[in-house]
């Protein structure tokens, strides 16, 4: 897997392989916003990689690339497909992220989401914290090849420089590093027993907020989908692919100043979710 392969890219299939861009050059943060181009996707490769990474700074930009539309697609989902369950959050964590799912659709698709909060989050570019989301988050067979891979991936030099951050994964000093996964819906694929196969559609915030930052926060759109498995009574990630969008058009809508937008990723917290 390539450091291309997760802010922003195409999943390569079966092997749980994602594609990945970084971000673009940098550009007036606080001007008039716009859409980026699309990244270049040549960069540093680590292969086999199969995680959720943080989301790209480059935005996504898919709405030419299916004129005529889906049959499939263009069918309206039933309200029973996007409306709340009603089942409330799980009540207990682990290392601080939501577990104790039920056995079941509902709970698929909220581990489902909740995964990609954690796996997408500012802790994966922290030696122990990132230990602690991938063993909380992957199954016991596989979180040991995963940390390895991983480990590997973020403490790249060449990577971590292109976002940003110092050697240890930091962000300049009086600045603020900023990696958010959102959660806009999830869908059931397939469940069969004891596997289930959960999409998740999220808009993601990355980049780094502060008076001068040269690669300011920007938003982009993916959907993440996830192999689970039920083990020692829980959901538990098994494999995962990533694409980008689907991206809605932006809104005309003036950028927040280095200040405010501070100020938010700092006041903010994050959510636990359910389906």
């Amino acid at each position: 897997m390539s450091n291309d392969d997760h802010y922003g890219g195409g999943d390569v299939g079966g092997t749980g392989q994602t594609r990945t861009r970084l971000p673009d050059s940098p550009s007036d943060p606080y001007g008039t916003p716009r859409r980026t181009p699309r990244a270049s996707r040549g960069l540093v490769t680590v292969v086999g990689v199969v995680v959720l990474l943080v989301a790209a700074i480059a935005f996504a930009n898919q709405s030419s690339d299916s004129p005529g539309g889906d049959t499939a697609s263009d069918k309206p989902p039933t309200t029973t497909s996007t409306a709340p369950t009603g089942t409330a959050p799980v009540t207990t964590k682990t290392a601080g992220i939501p577990k104790g799912f039920a056995h079941d659709e509902q709970g698929a698709q909220s581990a489902a989401a909740n995964f990609a909060v954690a796996l997408g989050s500012d802790g994966m570019f922290d030696a122990v914290r990132r230990k602690t989301i991938i063993q909380a988050v992957y199954t016991p067979d596989t979180a040991g090849a995963r940390q390895s891979e991983l480990d590997r991936l973020y403490t790249d030099q060449g990577f971590l420089a292109r976002i940003g951050l110092d050697a240890s994964g930091k962000a300049p000093k009086g600045l603020m590093f900023v990696s958010r996964t959102n959660p806009a819906g999830t869908k059931v694929e397939k469940i069969e027993g004891d596997t289930a196969t959960v999409s998740v559609w999220s808009s993601s915030l990355f980049g780094i907020a502060g008076e001068g930052s040269k690669n300011p926060v920007s938003e982009g759109w993916y959907t993440y989908t996830f192999e689970l498995r039920w083990v020692n009574n829980d959901w538990w990630v098994s494999n995962f692919a990533q694409k980008d969008g689907p991206a809605p058009v932006g809104r005309d809508q003036r950028a927040a100043s280095a200040e405010d937008m501070t100020a938010a990723v700092s006041q903010f917290g994050g959510l636990t979710y359910a389906r």
